[in-house]
């Protein structure tokens, strides 16, 4: 099959949503997503863009995307983080995954910055293989630390 990457569009973002969602249940987290469409293009496509979109589009339909935007490191300065890569479980195994994450690896060279960053899950252990192979470092030693809207609010209101 012939697929082709490239740069998302705000009509893409259906699609892209589908993705997401699909990824949110291989992650055993199927209702944790809780954006619209709408959010992915106003947030991706208006006059400051939150992230930029790649997808692997195959004879018309989107089968896979990756969703990256700009961090700053204190000690790399300019940096792009990978949020989500996914392709569709009925398009895997024929290089779309691979296709995308070169893409994002090339706008980060592109964008000269100095790290491409990420997270995966420790029991996803094709990914941590393929990032491995790839020249990647997985780390084992740094925890991911998030505060989920709620418990900022319970944060901010105890800090009073």
């Amino acid at each position: 099959m012939e697929f082709k990457i490239r740069k998302a569009k705000s009509e893409d973002m259906p699609e892209v949503l589908e993705l997401i969602q699909e990824l949110a249940e291989f992650e055993k987290e199927p209702d944790a997503v809780i954006i619209s469409a709408e959010d992915l293009k106003r947030d991706g496509f208006g006059k400051n863009p939150s992230f930029t979109c790649f997808v692997a589009e195959e004879k018309g339909k989107i089968e896979g995307m990756a969703l990256c935007y700009f961090r700053y490191s204190t000690w790399k300065g300019k940096t792009v983080h990978l949020e989500d890569l996914v392709v569709r479980e009925s398009s895997r195994g024929r290089g779309l995954g691979n296709a995308l994450y070169k893409r994002v690896i090339q706008f980060a060279k592109d964008k000269d910055v100095k790290r491409t960053e990420w997270v995966v899950l420790d029991w996803n252990t094709h990914a941590r293989e393929f990032y491995n192979r790839s020249g990647a470092t997985v780390f084992t030693d740094w925890c991911t630390v998030q505060m989920e809207e709620k418990a900022m609010d319970r944060f901010l209101q105890k800090s009073r």
